[in-house]
């Protein structure tokens, strides 16, 4: 798993130069400011939250239907209502999210991986003036990691 890992972070850090940070999803955006932790700046994608359900193929080699998450945060300080003028901040967000889905959907990470494909989409809002879009892909992993 941790080379699909990898090959995300890759293909985003290659395809969206314009982002801030790219990491691992370990509850970043969730943390409280009294927290210790390393500062999250914008814009960033956030890579986590995987599932697998392993499926046994025999001698040790098995077959999994996964799911990783990625999120893209971005801030929202522009005055973006329809009067302020710069309501094409709103815009550009979406654009970004655009740009992430089309930077991963079809990415084969490994070659005894699948090529990932998008199953959700949804954005939401953080406490602080944070946007975030909310990506999840399926793929299928195959493992001989065990076999003898």
């Amino acid at each position: 798993m941790e080379e699909v890992f990898i090959a995300i972070m890759e293909q985003i850090a290659q395809e969206m130069p314009e982002l801030s940070l790219i990491d691992e999803d370990y509850g970043q955006l969730e943390m409280g400011a009294e927290e210790d932790q390393y500062p999250v700046t914008f814009p960033c994608v956030l890579i986590g939250n995987s599932s697998s359900d392993w499926h046994d193929l025999g001698y040790g080699a098995q077959k999994s239907e996964s799911m990783v998450t990625v999120r893209l945060a971005v801030d929202c300080y522009d005055d973006t209502h329809y009067a302020s003028g710069t309501y094409d901040k709103v815009r550009e967000r979406m654009q970004l999210a655009g740009k992430l889905y089309k930077s991963l959907q079809c990415l084969q990470c490994t070659d005894n991986a699948s090529p990932l494909v998008r199953e959700k989409s949804r954005s939401y809002a953080m406490p602080g003036g944070i946007k975030v879009f909310e990506l999840v892909f399926s793929f299928t992993l195959h493992d001989e990691s065990a076999c003898q």
